[in-house]
Order: structure tokens, then sequence, then C-alpha cells
């Protein structure tokens, strides 16, 4: 029994492996044609540093989607659907907030984000500032879940809510901190927290049960997406002083010469802290509420392991590997012959690439094409993924030469999006804007935003990072949300379409056929 068992988990990490390769060759991919072409100049260094880090890369991101299925979807929906089925919405609750506040406080991406705002608000206070706001509007999220609050109607309350903020943040004249309060609602819903509370919003809305469950089961990402972002709006407008910003050495010399066995170790506590966290909260509501069986719990156990490894080692292969690489390439498509188009160009496939290698991705669309029984299938979803994001990198390669505010994106970006939610399906409205949160995931910030960064730095100096270059982060949350939805509109037009050739079919049959009853017999 045990051998049958190990060979099948052996052809399911065999299958993440053939799977890893495919999302991460594009980008590795791209790099290597770039290395061969005239507009970069790679290092052989660059790339050898490059190309053995893909391969951990790969390595990692089987084992984290192995890991998710195993362990962090299962824990989710099991909380979930138990603390719904028992009808204790006191515990739900509170144990909601709790777990939204110290999963942040733990998620790797934060803390990268409160080491560059130091210098106007504390670590400690930033980040438990945020961990509030997504536990807060976590609890919103099942709140809306439970008692069947329809997504778009809150979706617009926050938005408008947002901006208001924001004007007031240009009154109080505090616009340079505005990129990294957007930045903050990409990273706050990292690879650890995102597959955990998909799983929590399938439990919950799966117990709930109604004809909208499967619609009810998305929107927890989406809305613990604002709660950092209205956070941050908040800290910025009553902060005091200058936000000391140094650029970090990108060279791949000097990251080396840190040591690879530091990078893992400090990846591995962070991750440790932030899986650690999540087990915590599940043991114990397992002793006292879920009761599993101990074939279950063994899985689970197996899968945290898988997931911890995979982690660990994507993480540390991004940073050693893919930031260097990305800060060089950017900076030399800066002062490539053919200038900005070529870096348009080429920021864009470099979007559509690196979205294939995220990690959580893939469990949104595993989530999806499962709730919706393949309705919306994960080729859809990639491909509209793919697109929305390498849009968005392309258009802040633009921005980051030019010099404009991340504002003339994201006003006319969340205005489209929100109207599109009053037309479209709601459960494609639900799928757009968690989709938003997970497509800005790790590989964002340790290569589109270095990317990004490099073609600031060369075409307007160091001192323009902080307004010109951050804001990719939430360029790439935003616009899978039309993204998606302009697949669920494009899905509703042929809906109707079919539907109306079907009723023309009936109604000009040529072949009419009466049918006359015997009655006597």
């Amino acid at each position: 029994m045990g051998a049958k068992r190990g060979n099948k988990l052996i052809r399911i990490l065999d299958g993440k492996l053939k799977e890893s390769c495919l999302s991460v060759l594009p980008a590795a991919g791209l790099v290597i044609i770039l290395y061969l072409s005239p507009f970069v100049s790679l290092s052989f260094l660059e790339l050898k540093t490059f190309l053995i880090s893909t391969l951990f890369l790969v390595t990692g991101m089987a084992l984290f989607n192995l890991g998710a299925d195993l362990s962090m979807t299962p824990m989710g929906e099991h909380i979930g659907a138990g603390l719904t089925r028992s009808r204790r919405l006191k515990i739900l609750l509170p144990v909601a907030f709790a777990m939204g506040l110290f999963i942040t406080v733990a998620e790797p991406d934060l803390s990268v984000l409160a080491e560059q705002l130091s210098g106007v608000i504390g670590r400690t206070t930033l980040i438990i500032t945020i961990g509030t706001g997504v536990g807060i509007f976590l609890l919103m999220g099942i709140i809306k879940i439970i008692f069947r609050i329809d997504l778009s109607s809150l979706l617009m309350f926050f938005y408008m809510l947002l901006f208001a903020l924001v004007a007031l943040l240009f009154e109080r004249g505090k616009a340079g901190l505005l990129p990294l309060s957007f930045d903050s609602g990409g990273v706050t819903t990292g690879p650890v927290t995102v597959p955990f509370i998909m799983a929590l919003g399938v439990g919950i809305a799966g117990t709930v049960g109604g004809k909208n469950a499967q619609e009810n089961s998305f929107g927890l990402v989406s809305l613990c997406s604002i709660g950092p972002v209205l956070s941050m709006l908040v800290l910025s407008i009553f902060s005091t002083g200058e936000t000391d910003f140094i650029l970090p050495d990108y060279s791949v010399v000097t990251i080396l010469n840190r040591g690879i066995g530091n990078a893992f170790a400090k990846t591995a506590g962070e991750i440790a802290l932030a899986i650690g966290l999540i087990v915590s909260f599940f043991l114990i509501l397992q002793i006292t509420v879920l009761k599993l069986d101990r074939f279950s719990l063994m899985r689970i156990g197996a899968g945290i392991i898988y997931t911890f490894a995979g982690l660990v080692i994507f993480l540390t292969a991004a940073m050693i590997g893919y930031m260097p690489v990305g800060f060089k390439i950017g900076a030399d498509l800066a002062g490539a012959a053919g200038g900005t188009p070529v870096c348009v160009l080429f920021t864009f496939i470099a979007g559509m690439a690196t979205v294939l290698a995220e990690p959580a991705v893939h469990v949104l669309n595993h989530q999806v094409e499962e709730v919706t029984d393949g309705n919306v299938s994960k080729k859809q979803m990639m491909t509209a993924l793919s697109i929305g994001v390498g849009i968005s990198v392309g258009l802040s390669a633009l921005r980051s030469v030019y010099g404009f505010s991340v504002l003339y994106y994201l006003i006319p970006g969340y205005v489209l999006s929100l109207a599109l939610s009053l037309y479209v399906p709601g459960l494609y409205t639900a799928i757009a804007f968690d989709s938003g949160g997970v497509a800005s995931g790790p590989l964002t910030s340790s290569f589109v935003l270095p990317l990004i960064t490099g073609i600031c730095v060369y075409t307007n100096g160091e001192q323009a990072v902080l307004e010109s270059a951050f804001g990719v982060v939430a360029m790439v949350a935003m616009t899978p949300l039309i993204a998606i939805q302009i697949l669920g509109f494009r899905a509703l037009f042929l809906k109707r379409s079919r539907d109306k050739k079907a009723m023309q079919h009936i109604f000009s049959s040529e072949d009419e056929q009466i049918i006359y009853f015997d009655w006597d017999d």
C-alpha cells in the first residue's frame, strides 16, 4: 500500500516538474535571446548564475505546487468548512482576523517593502498596521460569503474610499508615497497566504451553499488586497519626514559574495515563520473543532514539508539569479538602439513570460477550473493573465521613462474594471479581482521590479525610482481585473449568441412535424 502511494506521489511530482519547466521556459528563453542579441550585454557569470537559478526555480515551483495541493488548500477548506458547519460565528470571525493579521505579518514580500520605508515609517508600525488591514478585510470577506453580500457593491464602495484617501494624500503633499501604497496590496497576498485564503473561501462557501456558491467562493484575496492599500494611504497621510530610499546593489558578484547559504537561511526563517503561524492555527482548530483522521493529518504534514522546501528554493533562486539579471536587462534596454519602443516591447514580453512562473497563479488556475467545472479552463485563465500582465509591465516601462504619475493608469483602469463588474457574470468579477492579487507574486518583486528600476535609473536617475519605478506591482495587480472580466464578457456574449441562434433555428425550421394521436387506441 505504501509503495503504491509512493509511486503515485512520484508520478504527481513528475507532472509538476514538467508543468514547472513549461512555465519557466518562456522567461528563461527570453533572457537567453537577449543575451545573444545586441540589445543586452550580460556577462557569462550573470548568465550562468541565471541558468543555475532557473533549475532551482523549476524544482522549487514543482515542490510548492505539490505541497499546496496536499496541505495549504486542504487546511483552508477544512478550517472554513469546519467552523462554518459548527455555526460558531463568534469563533470563526476572530480566528479569521487573527489569521489575516499574523500570516500577513510573516509574509516575506512585506519585509522587503518595510525595509524600503524605514526612513518614513517604523518597520514594526508598518507591518502591524498592514497586517491589521488584511485581518479586517479577511473578516469582512467571510461575512460577505456567509450573508451572501454582492462583491461588486463592496468593491465599488472601498475603491471609492481608496481614491478619496488618494486625493487627501495629494492635498497633504505626500504624492511620492503613492506608488508604494498601491504596491503594498500586491506584496501582502503572496505565495504563502494566497492558497490558504482561497481555500478558506471555498470551504466556507461550499458549506453555506446557495445558488451562487461558486461565485461566493472567490473574492477573499481581492478584499484582502484592498486592506493594505488603505492602511498604507492612512499611514502615508499622517507620516512625517522624507522617504530614505537607497537603491540596492544588484551586482551578481555582490549577491554571491554575501553567501548562498546565508540567503537560504534568511529565506528559510521567513517562510518557517509564515507557515508556522498557519499550522499553529490549524492544530488548535484540529484539537477543538475539526478532529480530522490520522491519514489526512499525515498527508497535510507531508504537504507542509513540500511547501516549505519549494518556497525556500524558489525565493532564494529568484533573489540570486533573477533580481540582478532583471536590473541589468532593464538598464541595457533603456540604453539600446531604438530606446523606448525596444523597452516597451521587451518588457511586454517579459511580463507575459513572468506570470507563467508565478507559483500562486497555478494554484488559482487549478482552483478556478475545479470550482467552475471546467467552464473556465486553465488555458483561458493563463492566456488572459499573460496578456494583462504583459500590458501592465510594458506600460510601467513607459512610465519609468517619462516619469508621470501611476494614477494616469490606475484611475482609468479601476474605473473600467469596476464598470465591467456591472455587466459581466459575478463569478468572473470575483475571479478577476482575486487574480490581481495572485498575479503580483514573488517573481514580480524579484524580476519585474528590478527590470523597471533598471530602466528608470538609466533614464531618470536613482532619485526617480520611488515615484517612477515603484507602482509596477500595482499595475500587475490591476490589468488582470480587466483581462479576466473581458473574458467573462466574451463568454456572456457567446452564450447569448448561441441562445439566439438556437431560437432562430427553432422558429425557422422547415421540418414542421405534426404528430397525430390515435385516442381510440
